[in-house]
C-alpha cells in the first residue's frame, strides 16, 4: 500500500503549523485527519484522561539517540485514533502525526527534524485521543516537554547480556554475551564476545580504554582474572591471566576476587580477596539471586612487578571491604565497608559462596546488612586511613557501587535499605567527591537502579534498571555542571527481550575499536569446573555431561575420568563404565589419591577385597588427612578397616578402625564394624562396649545378624545361655529381614541347642 507524507501549513489559534498529512489512496472511509483534530483542539483546555508513560516530562535526549517510542495509557473507551503534535519553543514549525495504537515512533527522518528543532530548546509534545467521527471530537489529552542536549554521549558502550534466572546462567554460561557499540545503533550493537563456556563477570577498562580486565573462571578457579590490550581483534589468552588465589596462597584459602577494578593508568588492579559471600539463587525471575560479601579485604595487583599485596587501611579482617572504585587521577579509592559477619549456621566454616541453608537469617529472617562508603588514599599501594564519606555512610541505609565523575568532582552511588546487588529499591544518589549532602538523581526509575557508568565527557550516566521489564534494561540520564540529572532515557532497543543487560561501561575509544573478542584459554579443566559446580548443586546428569565434554577436549584428563567414574559407578549404577574410567585415571596418574579411593570403594562393593585394600591403603598414604572437612582421615581409616575386616585380616582391621575412632569418637559405623571384628576374635566385653557405643550414637546402624550371632556364640562359650538365646533371637530376626535364609536356618538350630543347655543348667 503506497503512502505519502506532505507537510501542510494549518492555522490553529493564529499560529501557522506544519503537519504531516498521512493518507491512503485506497481508503474510502472518512476518518479524522490531522487537520480535523487540530481544528477541534483548544490549547487552553486540559483534556485529561490520558497519561504519557514514556518519555517522562522534561526528558533530555542525547543528540545521537535513535527515535524513542512514545507510549501512553488512555482511559477513554471512545479514543480510537491519536494525534501526536510537537511544538518547538524556538518558534520553528510544529509537526503532527497520526497514531492508531497507544504508541508512536517517529521515522528516522522525522526524528532528526525533531532533534534539530529541539536542540537546547524545549519541545512540547501533545497527544490527543479522538473518536472515529468527523468533525473530530477530542476525548482525552496530555502533554510533556522534551529537549535534545548539545552534549553528545560521545563514546561506545560495552555491556553484558545474561539469560535469566541467574542460576541458568551459572549452570551454562555459554549463553552470556557481550555487546559493544554506540547508542545510535537502531538495534542492539554487535555481539563481540559469546559462547564463553566459563563464567565471565565484572569487567572494567582503564581511563584511556587501552586495557580490558575481566573476571573469568579459568582452570577451575573462580579467582582467575584476565587483563588484556584492547584491539579490534582481541584474544583472551592464558598469558594474560592472573589469579587472586596467588595472594597469600600458603594459607590455603580460596578467593573469589570480587568486583575488581583496573586503575585509570592501567598499572594496578584492586579487588576483594579472602572473601566469603552470600550467594542464594531465588525463584523470582527479576531478582533471581541474593549476592553480597560478608567478609573480605582489598588486595592490589601491580602489573609491573607482578606482585600482590593487601591495601593498608582496607585490609581489616574485622570488616568486609569490597566494591572498590578509583578516582580519575588514581590517587584515591572509594569502597563499601561493613562489619564482617559469621553466619549462625557456619561460624566461619562455610564455603566461599554460602548456600541458602547457611544464610537463613538473611533469606528467611530478613536480617539487614548495611554498607557504608569509605575513601582511602592509594599512595602507590601504601594505602592510609579510611575515612567515611559524608552523605554515603552512617545513614541507616546500605551504600555501595560508587563511581567518580571523570572530572573528579562528583560521586554517584547506589543506596538501598540493605545488602548490595540486585536490590529492587536501589536508587542512585550523588555527592561531592569529598562528601556532602546526598541528592537523589531525578533519573531514577521506580525499580532497581544500579551498575552505572559515566560517559568520558562526564555529561551522561548509563545505568541498569528493571522499570519496564524483569529483564534488566539500560537507561541514560544527563548530568549538568551542578550535578542535576534529568528523567531517564530508556535504551531498550540495545538489548534482546530475553536477556538482562548489566555492567554497562562507556569506553573512551572509537566505536570501531573492538570488533571481536575470542578466548584462547578454554580447556578441559573449564568443563571439569562446570561439572564440579553441577555436582555441588546435586545436578548429577549435567555434571556427567560436563566431565564427558572435558574428555572430548582431552581424553587424558585425570580429574574428569576420576569424577566421571565415581558418578557412573555410584549414582548411575553403570559399574563397568565407572570402573573403566577410574582405572584409566590411575593409569594416567598413579599418585591420584582420589582415584585410588574411589576405585578401592568400587572394588569393595564388588567384594574384590585384595585390590580394594591395595587402593584404599594407597589413598590413605597419599591423602593422610582425607579429602576435606566432609571426608576426613577418620573416614579413610574406617573404609580401609572395613575392607580388611571383610578379607578376614582382623588385626589390621582393628588397627585402622581404632584409628578412625581415635580421630572421631562419634563414628558409629566404625564402632559397629570394630565390634564385629573384636567379637570374631573372641573378646566379648570389648565387642559389647563398641556395640553399645555405636547404637547410642546411631540406632539404625544395628543391622548385622552376624554380630548378634557372634554375641550368642560368645555368651554360650561363657555359659551365659539366657543372653545367648536373646542374641540369637535378634540375629534370627535380622537374618530373616535381610533374606539370609541359610544363616537363619543355622541360628534356629543354635537356638534349640542354647535352649537345651539353658534348661540343663537350670536343672542342676
Amino acid at each position: 500500500m503506497h503512502k505519502s507524507v506532505t507537510y501542510v501549513l494549518i492555522g490553529v489559534a493564529g499560529v501557522a503549523v506544519a503537519v504531516a498529512l498521512v493518507w491512503t489512496a485506497t481508503s474510502r472511509t472518512r476518518t479524522p485527519q490531522i487537520e480535523d483534530i487540530l481544528a477541534a483542539y483548544h490549547d487552553e483546555l486540559e483534556y485529561g484522561g490520558l497519561t504519557i508513560s514514556y518519555p517522562l516530562d522534561e526528558t533530555v535526549f542525547p543528540p545521537e539517540i535513535v527515535a524513542p517510542t512514545f507510549r501512553w495509557q488512555d482511559e477513554s473507551a471512545e479514543s480510537e485514533t491519536w494525534l501526536v503534535t510537537i511544538r518547538f519553543e524556538n518558534g520553528e514549525e510544529p509537526l503532527s502525526f497520526l497514531a492508531h495504537d497507544r504508541q508512536w515512533t517517529a521515522s528516522p527522518e522525522d526524528w532528526e527534524i525533531v532533534k534539530h528543532r529541539s536542540l537546547e530548546n524545549w519541545a512540547r509534545v501533545t497527544i490527543l485521543g479522538v473518536g472515529p467521527s468527523v468533525p473530530a471530537k477530542i476525548f482525552s489529552g496530555s502533554h510533556i516537554s522534551i529537549m535534545t542536549s548539545a552534549d553528545e554521549v560521545g563514546a561506545p558502550l560495552f555491556y553484558r547480556e545474561v539469560n535469566l534466572p541467574f542460576l541458568d546462567a551459572v549452570k551454562d554460561p555459554s549463553h552470556i554475551r557481550w555487546r559493544f557499540g554506540t547508542i545510535s545503533s537502531p538495534k542492539g550493537p554487535p555481539v563481540v564476545l559469546q559462547s564463553l563456556p566459563v563464567c565471565g563477570n565484572c569487567h572494567s577498562f582503564n581511563k584511556t580504554g587501552q586495557a580490558l580486565a575481566m573476571d573469568v573462571d579459568y582452570a577451575n578457579s573462580k579467582g582467575s582474572y584476565v587483563i588484556t590490550r584492547v584491539a579490534q581483534e582481541m584474544v583472551l589468552a592464558t598469558s594474560d591471566i592472573i589469579t587472586w588465589n596467588d595472594y597469600k596462597k600458603e594459607d590455603g584459602e580460596q578467593t573469589f576476587g570480587l568486583l575488581s577494578q583496573i586503575s585509570p593508568d592501567g598499572r594496578f588492579v584492586v579487588s576483594t580477596v579472602k572473601d566469603k559471600s552470600v550467594f542464594v539463587p531465588r525463584p523470582d525471575l527479576a531478582f533471581s539471586q541474593l549476592f553480597f560479601p560478608l567478609k573480605g579485604i582489598l588486595c592490589v595487583y601491580d602489573r609491573q612487578s607482578r606482585t600482590f599485596q593487601a591495601l593498608p587501611g582496607a585490609d581489616d579482617p574485622q570488616h568486609v571491604q569490597s566494591n572498590p572504585t578509583w578516582s580519575p587521577d588514581g590517587k584515591h579509592i572509594v569502597f563499601a565497608r561493613a562489619k564482617a559477619y559469621d553466619l549462625k549456621n557456619t561460624r566461619g566454616k562455610g564455603k566461599l559462596l554460602l548456600t541458602r541453608e547457611e544464610c537463613k537469617e538473611f533469606v528467611e529472617d530478613g536480617k539487614p546488612f548495611l554498607f557504608d562508603l569509605y575513601r582511602i588514599p592509594f599512595n602507590e599501594g601504601g594505602g592510609g586511613k579510611p575515612v567515611p564519606l559524608e552523605g554515603a555512610s552512617n545513614n541507616g541505609m546500605s551504600n555501595f557501587f560508587a563511581k567518580y565523575s571523570p572530572d573528579g568532582r562528583w560521586i554517584v552511588f547506589c543506596r538501598a535499605k540493605s545488602y548490595m546487588l540486585l536490590q529492587p529499591d536501589s536508587e542512585l544518589y550523588i555527592i561531592p567527591a569529598d562528601g556532602g549532602e546526598a541528592r537523589r538523581l531525578r533519573g531514577n526509575t521506580n525499580r532497581m537502579n544500579s551498575w552505572h557508568s559515566w560517559s568520558p565527557n562526564g555529561k551522561w550516566l548509563v545505568f541498569s534498571s528493571k522499570a519496564y521489564s524483569d529483564y534488566t534494561q539500560l537507561f541514560l540520564t544527563h548530568i549538568d555542571d551542578q550535578g542535576r540529572s534529568t528523567p531517564p532515557v530508556t535504551l531498550s532497543h540495545l538489548t534482546a527481550p530475553d536477556r538482562a543487560a548489566n555492567i554497562p561501561e562507556f569506553v573512551n575509544v572509537a566505536p570501531s575499536a573492538i570488533k571481536r573478542i575470542r578466548e584462547d584459554f578454554l580447556n578441559d579443566y573449564s568443563f571439569v569446573r562446570a561439572g564440579n559446580e553441577f555436582y555441588r548443586r546435586g545436578d548429577m546428569d549435567n555434571a556427567i555431561e560436563e566431565y564427558q565434554n572435558a574428555l572430548e577436549l582431552n581424553p587424558d584428563n585425570v580429574d574428569a575420568h576420576q569424577k566421571l567414574g565415581f558418578l557412573l559407578f555410584n549414582v548411575k549404577g553403570m559399574q563397568k563404565d565407572g570402573y573403566a574410567h577410574l582405572t584409566k585415571a590411575l593409569r594416567l596418574d598413579p599418585r591420584n589419591g582420589f582415584a585410588h579411593h574411589d576405585l578401592g570403594m568400587a572394588l569393595l562393593h564388588r567384594s574384590e577385597f585384595d585390590p580394594a585394600i591395595k587402593h584404599l591403603a594407597e589413598a590413605l598414604r597419599l591423602m593422610p588427612n582425607g579429602f576435606d572437612k566432609q571426608y576426613d582421615a577418620a573416614n579413610m581409616h574406617r573404609h580401609l578397616g572395613q575392607a580388611l575386616h571383610q578379607k578376614g585380616k582382623l588385626d589390621q582391621a582393628r588397627t585402622h578402625l581404632a584409628k578412625a575412632i581415635a580421630l572421631d569418637p562419634n563414628d558409629a559405623t566404625a564402632h559397629y564394624i570394630l565390634a564385629i571384628a573384636v567379637a570374631e576374635q573372641g573378646d566379648l566385653n570389648e565387642s559389647l562396649g563398641h556395640y553399645h557405643r555405636a547404637i547410642r550414637l546411631e540406632p539404625k546402624v544395628d543391622t548385622s545378624p552376624s554380630l548378634h550371632y557372634l554375641f550368642s556364640v560368645r555368651y554360650a562359650e561363657a555359659r551365659r545361655f539366657q543372653e545367648a538365646i536373646q542374641s540369637a533371637e535378634k540375629a534370627l530376626r535380622l537374618s530373616r529381614a535381610a533374606g539370609e535364609d541359610k544363616l537363619a536356618a543355622h541360628i534356629e538350630q543354635q537356638l534349640v541347642l542354647y535352649g537345651r543347655a539353658n534348661k540343663s543348667l537350670k536343672s542342676r
